[in-house]
């Protein structure tokens, strides 16, 4: 039908104030630079996405890529499946790690939004799940946890029964210090993760792994690069401590090469960069067949559709990048946060897109 063809797709920047900044020891992210997918259909339906680009400076380039891609889908059916699987053919010599694969997981994520919004049905159920209320975690990044002592206990209190830090100081004795302190504020029955966001060497890693082995972490995240995978074997076997990473996969592939590598004790997947909905469902098979818990990385809203289908699926996490933008913020209620629809059940506040639309 008419109704169910591409008419036009759209990509806005925004950089939006986070209500949490993003301090790693990586870098800071103060605000979060966005791009707005919508791709509107013939009848008039709009389906909605975005995709976070850390760096304003990425902002014109993602952009552009995704111009790029409008003509080829106009007059074609909202169908993710079929169109992500033509839009990977475009970059198959160019290779689809960066802005080709967020733009790309982009507007795949927005062609579900559509879908959804065309039956009246939540993603969740297109994908053949149902909203469930899922445990989320709370996500903080280098902190003084003197200074937010008041906020952790806030976190506690509303329900979360996991917190997530930041560290990767220079000084080792600083992650130690760090991290007893916000054991002891959350008490020992709230799960706690570290990242390190690839700030160490594998050997300074396994040192520092030593140090907080007593604080009975869930996981510890990406200590080593992201692309390191024996890195990552190598604590795994000589530290005991239970190794996170997933959120630099680009798509099923990245999934694939880590798990192969024996790289991991858990998944985290990053919807933009594991292929949207399409490639997420075809990771968390594999995520199944090597027993790997996974849990989500941002995108809040869509991820909580996502891991309705995910068979192992652990932590949600909860960090708003585009509560600023969007129009009703999925909140966490006691510690869990429930997909909506119809749809991923996300709209922009116009004004707010206007308002922190930046000028390039």
């Amino acid at each position: 039908m008419e109704a169910e063809t591409v008419s036009r797709v759209r990509a806005r920047p925004v950089v939006v104030p986070m209500a949490r900044p993003l301090r790693t020891a990586s870098g800071s992210v103060t605000a979060a630079p966005l791009v707005l997918f919508d791709v509107v259909t013939a009848g008039g339906v709009t389906g909605r996405s975005y995709v976070f680009a850390y760096d304003a400076a990425l902002l014109p380039a993602l952009v552009s890529v995704a111009g790029e891609l409008a003509p080829g889908l106009v007059g074609k059916p909202i169908a993710p499946g079929a169109r992500m699987r033509e839009l990977q053919a475009r970059f198959r010599l160019a290779g689809l790690q960066g802005i080709a694969g967020m733009a790309v997981s982009g507007v795949e994520t927005a062609l579900w939004d559509a879908l959804g919004h065309l039956t009246g049905l939540p993603v969740a159920t297109l994908l053949g799940g149902e909203p469930t209320p899922l445990r989320a975690y709370d996500s903080y990044g280098m902190m003084d946890p003197d200074r937010e002592e008041e906020a952790l206990r806030g976190s506690v209190e509303s329900g979360f029964r996991a917190i997530k830090i930041k560290i990767g100081y220079p000084d080792a004795a600083r992650d130690v210090a760090v991290v007893r302190r916000v054991r002891e504020i959350i008490g020992p029955g709230v799960d706690l993760m570290v990242d390190y966001n690839q700030s160490l060497t594998p050997q300074e890693a396994r040192r520092r792994l030593g140090l907080l082995a007593e604080f009975g972490l869930y996981w510890v995240e990406e200590p080593v690069h992201a692309d390191d995978l024996a890195g990552h074997a190598y604590l795994r076997r000589t530290t005991g401590a239970r190794i996170q990473t997933g959120e630099n996969w680009w798509f099923p592939a990245g999934c694939h090469a880590a798990i192969t590598a024996g790289a991991c004790d858990f998944a985290m997947f990053d919807l933009m960069k594991i292929g949207g909905f399409t490639g997420w469902t075809l990771a968390a098979g594999q995520a199944e067949a090597a027993s790997l818990p996974v849990s989500s990385h941002l995108f809040v809203e869509a991820s909580a559709h996502a891991m309705t289908v995910t068979p192992t699926a652990d932590w949600v996490e909860h960090l708003d990048l585009a509560g600023a933008v969007v129009r009703e913020p999925l909140r966490p209620v006691d510690g869990r946060v429930t997909a909506r629809g119809p749809g991923l059940g996300i709209s922009w506040d116009e004004d707010a897109v206007a308002a922190y639309t930046p000028r390039f």
